[in-house]
């Protein structure tokens, strides 16, 4: 199979993907003409028009044609006809996940959380952000993709730095100039792919993601130079080590909201970049780049694992268990395998999942005692058992424990890597111990032991914050038992990318039989022969 998979598709009569981009941002406009008088109503209006938005996914799920590995859906506007710039949008089964999650936890996250003043400015800001994520999820051309992935920041900078705790204006700046410099390494990757690929196909310039995966035109090294522009991009996004340094703060000073957002939905954009624009883009350059890529997502896993083992911030520490939950996915989509690249965009969806749910439940606990200090907490479970019993479902998921949602992605993602990177798999492997270590360790702290004065009277979860949490609860259960739905619908278009990886480069095995005691044998048999022709010549 062919790279041309990935670029075929049938379109439907009525298309659900620009209805869903642009919902969110036309609910903006209308929050901004409600008087200020109203205030209550932006709530609804966002309420609606994230419904909305999460309707048009759920419709994308359910019309999703599991037999066909390309982009799905198709819908082409001319942007700027001279530079080849146009609307492109298209979904496959690996952003398909993504636009469904993100519409979940926009709809979750408005209906579950308020902001504590001025809701109409947050609301807006809420719907501005929806549009830029699903936007970024869906472009197929790569202008249209930087000016989505760009429009998050503004956002979600102001839901930190004015809805957010603490000191909310350095974490609000460090992220923002974070990601700005990364921003900066991906606007000059993109003018070059496209001057570049010009160079070498001929004809009009042109942005087009899916022609410029298809031709394959640019040259081995600049294609590695592209390719490390790309990377750093994504890398501070989903943050990777060294440059994860942002993620701790924006995650602690963030309103719970934010929070929730920014684990679940922005995180996923770097990841998904990292296939779209990386494996996609620049095979031989991904294949080049796998050691370093594959020890980086290591380290992010046992540097992640042990930061949030020495976290007195309950917050804080669910924050690096990202960072160590985020290494999975990268070692997953780095062993250049079916099994690892499922189990990477599977993850993908788990750990947008697991970890906005802690959020949610860590809100609460701040809500009820006004801090996250593990060491002022205690005893909870004696007075309210189900907010204690909720928190240790969605905490063994994160986990990942055989039965629930967060397992079966980091088994796929540990299969793929022990196939292709054998060390790699053993040390990534400990990283799922140690995630035991310190969320049962911060679980007994908070919940068991005696209850102090304040801990005494600590809330039982109510029923409206139970409705808020039940889509969660319900996935983390469903996608533990039976998660083959998702990875029927996954599963075609990783297939397809590994094949168009492998047209490329020949050391990626399309079939995935390669074992890696069988190789180095094969691969000592051949160089006897060698020896041995050698000698006979």
């Amino acid at each position: 199979m062919s790279a041309q998979l990935l670029a075929a598709s049938g379109t439907a009569s009525f298309n659900p993907i620009p209805f869903m981009v642009l919902a969110p941002v036309l609910g903006a406009v209308l929050i901004a003409l409600v008087p200020r008088a109203r205030d209550e109503v932006a709530r609804q209006i966002a309420l609606g028009f994230s419904l909305v938005s999460f309707a048009m996914a759920i419709a994308l799920v359910t019309r999703f044609d599991t037999h066909e590995a390309g982009f799905q859906f198709l819908s082409r506007t001319p942007f700027i006809k001279s530079l080849g710039i146009s609307w492109s949008f298209g979904i496959d089964g690996i952003s398909l996940w993504m636009v469904a999650l993100t519409g979940l936890l926009f709809t979750v996250g408005i209906a579950a959380v308020k902001p504590d003043h001025d809701p109409k400015a947050y609301y807006g800001w809420m719907l501005v952000l929806m549009t830029g994520s699903m936007g970024t999820f869906v472009a197929l051309d790569l202008i249209v993709f930087f000016l989505f992935f760009e429009v998050v920041l503004v956002p979600m900078y102001f839901l930190i730095g004015s809805w957010g705790h603490g000191d909310k204006v350095y974490a609000a700046t460090k992220f923002f100039l974070y990601t700005t410099f990364g921003s900066a390494f991906l606007f000059v990757g993109i003018l070059a792919t496209a001057y570049l690929h010009q160079r070498g196909a001929g004809g009009h310039i042109t942005f087009d993601v899916v022609r410029i995966a298809r031709d394959q035109v640019i040259g081995t090294g600049a294609a590695r130079w592209l390719f490390a522009a790309f990377a750093i991009a994504f890398a501070v996004k989903i943050p990777m080590f060294p440059v994860h340094t942002w993620l701790p703060d924006a995650h602690t000073e963030a309103p719970t909201a934010g929070s929730v957002i920014l684990a679940g939905v922005l995180l996923k954009l770097g990841a998904y970049g990292l296939i779209r624009f990386g494996l996609y883009l620049f095979p031989e350059a991904a294949h080049f780049f796998s050691p370093l890529m594959l020890t980086l997502g290591v380290v992010g896993i046992l540097y992640g694992a042990v930061c949030a083992a020495m976290q007195a911030d309950l917050k804080r520490l669910v924050a690096y268990s990202s960072v160590a939950h985020m290494g999975f996915i990268v070692i997953g989509l780095f062993s250049l395998t079916r099994q690892g690249i499922d189990g990477g965009v599977l993850q993908m969806l788990n750990h947008g999942i697991s970890t906005p749910a802690l959020f949610l439940l860590v809100g609460l606990i701040y809500e009820r005692r006004h801090t996250r200090e593990i060491a002022q907490l205690g005893g909870i479970q004696k007075v309210a058992p189900v907010f204690a019993g909720v928190f240790m479902l969605v905490m063994l998921s994160s986990v990942g424990l055989p039965g629930l949602n967060g397992f079966p992605g980091e088994f796929l993602a540990l299969a793929g890597t022990f196939a292709h990177a054998r060390w790699w798999g053993v040390l990534a492997a400990s990283g799922t111990i140690l995630a035991a270590v310190y969320l049962l360790w911060a679980y007994q702290r908070v919940f068991h032991g005696p209850a102090n004065a304040e801990n005494r009277t600590f809330a039982e979860l109510r029923v409206s914050e139970a409705l808020g949490l039940l889509p969660l609860l319900v996935l983390i259960v469903a996608l533990g038992v039976f998660p083959k739905p998702v990875l029927d619908r996954i599963e075609p278009s990783v297939n397809a990318l590994v094949e168009h990886m492998a047209d490329h480069v020949p050391a990626i095995d399309r079939n995935d039989v390669k074992a890696p005691v069988a190789a180095e044998g094969a691969e000592a048999s051949q160089g006897s022969t060698s020896s041995t022709g050698g000698s006979g010549s």
